[in-house]
């Protein structure tokens, strides 16, 4: 049996996530099992203690055929997500945290792994999710909540549990897009009882998460959601529209190799002001789209255009 002190420097290990030395101590005791005579004990200890410290398979993901999940290994670069240096910055901080983790975990402190983001439409949120994957080599899954939420009571809380529990079994980045599906404001007048017995699971499954994956939800309405969240999350990064610099980095990195240098005037710059970054990437493709098919240089005249078509889709319309 395991000794005091034992127990101690085991609970000590775990609290510093620092499987060598839980290691040691399971390798300790096997040793004073074995000398008791208690040669089953000691064997099965030994082989536990071999797999302390194996992460879970990423290679080939457990849920890659779970219709809940879409499951898929972006390759994006931290360049090419063009957000504001602040929001840049929290991204940032995300990465080299989870670079750092154990060196955060031996200080009694753990990295940020649950993230709320929240802005417009075609801001960069869904993009970030795919950045973080790249950046740090891990698979990404957006859980798809139409295939999540069932007509059946209590079912789909066992299928968001069924999530929750693939985190911890195959690490990654894990994205609930259109979080406020989910997540709106339970004492909203239009929020049915299966919908809130669905946010209290979650509120309770995020706080119990101890899994090296991590947790994005994306929003385009924060005021919706249940403010019980928020607490929940370790942070919360807001998008905006793209600002003038935005705008020029954009066009530059989705047009490069396609026109010369100093095209993006401030005509150009103007004309784009009020468009997401989605919609900004969408006219470029449009644009080098048109120059492939009738063999023509892009020209400033021809962004304008294609800027000025798409701003006259929201006339008449709130944006």
């Amino acid at each position: 049996m395991a000794t005091a002190e034992q127990i101690k420097s085991l609970v000590k290990a775990y609290s510093l996530r620092d499987d060598e030395k839980f290691k040691t101590v399971v390798l300790q005791i096997a040793a004073h099992e074995a000398k008791l005579g208690h040669g089953s004990i000691a064997q099965e200890l030994k082989k536990e203690a071999d797999n302390i410290g194996k992460k879970p398979m990423i290679g080939r993901p457990l849920n890659i055929g779970s219709p809940m999940l879409d499951y898929t290994m972006p390759c994006l670069e931290l360049k090419e997500l063009i957000v504001s240096d602040t929001t840049l910055h929290k991204v940032e901080r995300i990465l080299i945290e989870y670079r750092n983790k154990n060196k955060l975990y031996k200080s009694g402190l753990s990295n940020r792994r649950k993230i709320l983001l929240e802005g417009s439409p075609g801001t960069g949120k869904t993009m970030t999710a795919s950045v973080i994957a790249s950046e740090l080599k891990l698979p990404l899954f957006t859980v798809q909540v139409d295939k999540m939420v069932t007509k059946f009571m209590g079912e789909t809380s066992i299928r968001l549990r069924q999530i929750f529990e693939s985190m911890s079994s195959t690490t990654g980045i894990y994205l609930f897009d259109e979080f406020d599906a989910i997540g709106a404001d339970r004492s909203l007048d239009n929020e049915i009882g299966e919908m809130r017995r669905i946010l209290n699971s979650f509120l309770q499954f995020i706080e119990t998460d101890t899994s090296d994956s991590i947790i994005i939800a994306a929003t385009n309405n924060q005021k919706i959601l249940d403010k019980a969240l928020f607490r929940r999350f370790d942070d919360v990064i807001h998008y905006d529209l793209p600002d003038d610099d935005q705008i020029q980095r954009l066009f530059n990195i989705k047009l490069e190799g396609y026109t010369k240098i100093g095209l993006y005037d401030s005509d150009i710059i103007s004309s784009a002001r009020g468009l997401s970054h989605s919609e900004i990437s969408l006219i470029c493709d449009d644009a080098i789209k048109e120059s492939i098919l009738y063999d023509s240089p892009i020209t400033q005249a021809m962004i304008i255009s294609l800027l000025n078509e798409r701003h006259r889709i929201y006339q008449g319309k709130e944006a």
